[in-house]
């Protein structure tokens, strides 16, 4: 039995979704165009690969597939380029980061502690160890806060200060207020 499991992995994704939510909503859609460098990718580029991203675990998984294959990234990669492809506002973008976002929760909740210690194998030129579900799991929602990191950065280059700042700085206002009223 894993101390950590489906429920916790489900919550600890809607908390990675609820604030990768808040920063599509909070960037002007004038900018989801922006691109902070030459071969990156745009604001919308970088949600809509993260509102689809979780299509491919959920399909993965719910196949029970023990190992893995070049052949699948292939055609992962290339239904993921269309469904991006349909998201085409930024509307359509949100309203896939919340769908997809509750989705993909439900469905690790429904997994049990016996299927997340699965073991599922990676091709030998990968050089990749085997895996548990769980590992794989978790990395989508590592996957996510990495391109939130992103998009944290290019808030700040569009002059937005990210929410996850915005709120930090009001508890560390209000603890210095609650000093300063306890020292006078």
């Amino acid at each position: 039995m894993n101390a950590y499991g489906a429920a916790d992995l489900a919550r600890a994704f809607r908390t990675v979704r609820k604030n990768t939510i808040q920063i599509a909503d909070e960037i002007p859609a004038d900018k989801y165009d922006f691109r902070p460098a030459e071969g990156s990718m745009s604001v919308a580029e970088t949600l809509k690969h993260i509102a689809i991203s979780t299509t491919w675990p959920i399909e993965a998984h719910s196949q029970r597939l023990t190992a893995m294959t070049f052949d699948m990234f292939g055609k992962v990669h290339a239904r993921m380029a269309q469904a991006e492809a349909e998201l085409k506002t930024k509307s359509d973008i949100v309203n896939a980061l919340v769908t997809n976002g509750e989705k993909f929760a439900a469905f690790l909740e429904g997994l049990t502690d016996e299927v997340l210690s699965e073991t599922v194998s990676f091709p030998p030129e990968t050089h990749q160890p085997p895996k548990t579900r769980f590992e794989m799991l978790l990395s989508s929602k590592e996957h996510e806060m990495h391109h939130r990191g992103q998009l944290m950065v290019i808030e700040r280059m569009l002059g937005i200060v990210p929410h996850l700042t915005r709120q930090m700085q009001e508890r560390i206002a209000a603890m210095q207020q609650k000093q300063a009223a306890q020292s006078a």
